[in-house]
């Protein structure tokens, strides 16, 4: 039975007081599941990050940062060197949201420095991927994804696989407007992830973990999560608080496990 991933990147909503009460409610909530089989992770603001990586067990919750630059240290005014996470004993590197590249400008070759300097430094490379609105319906989806993968991992050594996660997020189906992709859709974008995997890495591609993110919710976690080539859930507002977060992981996981 593959492992089941679910976590969430808080963006720029929690300040320190309110990530910590939602941090420490959900390790509460979720510590009897099976971390063998259960994956779990949040990805806090950066002013939060020190609270976090002090006061939370990383065997129940696994942290991450929501960007990095990949130089280790030089006249980068405003980022963040992985050298300076790496001291926060962090484990996730969360590289490409569409929100960094539509709105911030970064290129897939940016990327491919980034996940670099991740992999070098031990983190686990978490790259987002995803197409636009535009491009879907030009019908050019497939060679997007395979573009930001290929850039994205080139060079990359198949010795980092264990070290390496996709999620893959349509950029129409993020934020307050976000419509989630069907099922089906996710499982054929999916399905063309896991192929691109293995032409750049080999079969042993085929394990790197592929999460669906993009306005996942209560409606239709379920449907998601059991879909063949999906992995897990990488879920936005839905999973903003902790109550709400534990019920939707459950709820996933009894689906799953009795499909």
């Amino acid at each position: 039975m593959k492992k089941l991933y679910f976590g969430s990147n808080l963006k720029m909503y929690k300040n320190v007081h309110d990530t910590m009460e939602y941090l420490t409610k959900l390790q509460e909530l979720t510590a009897d599941l099976d971390r063998s089989r259960y994956e779990m992770f949040i990805i806090p603001s950066f002013t939060s990050l020190y609270c976090a990586s002090e006061k939370i067990d990383q065997n129940l919750i696994r942290l991450g940062a929501q960007n990095m630059c990949w130089e280790d240290q030089g006249q980068f005014t405003g980022e963040i060197s992985p050298l300076m996470l790496k001291e926060l004993n962090l484990q996730i590197m969360e590289l490409g949201h569409s929100e960094r590249r539509h709105v911030f400008g970064e290129t897939d070759q940016w990327m491919n420095l980034k996940v670099k300097a991740a992999l070098s430094h031990g983190f686990t490379a978490l790259l987002c991927i995803g197409e636009t609105d535009e491009q879907k319906e030009y019908g050019i989806s497939d060679e997007v994804l395979r573009t930001q993968l290929k850039i994205g991992f080139y060079g990359v050594s198949p010795e980092n696989i264990g070290n390496i996660w996709v999620a893959y997020e349509p950029v129409w189906a993020i934020g307050v407007n976000g419509k989630p992709a069907t099922p089906e859709y996710a499982q054929e974008k999916h399905h063309v992830i896991r192929e691109c995997l293995a032409e750049i890495f080999g079969e042993k591609g085929r394990e790197i973990p592929v999460l669906y993110g993009g306005s996942v919710n209560p409606g239709n976690s379920n449907q998601l999560i059991v879909l063949p080539d999906v992995d897990g859930l990488f879920v936005g507002r839905a999973a903003w608080d902790a109550e709400k977060f534990n019920v939707l992981i459950r709820d996933a996981i009894e689906t799953y496990n009795n499909q």
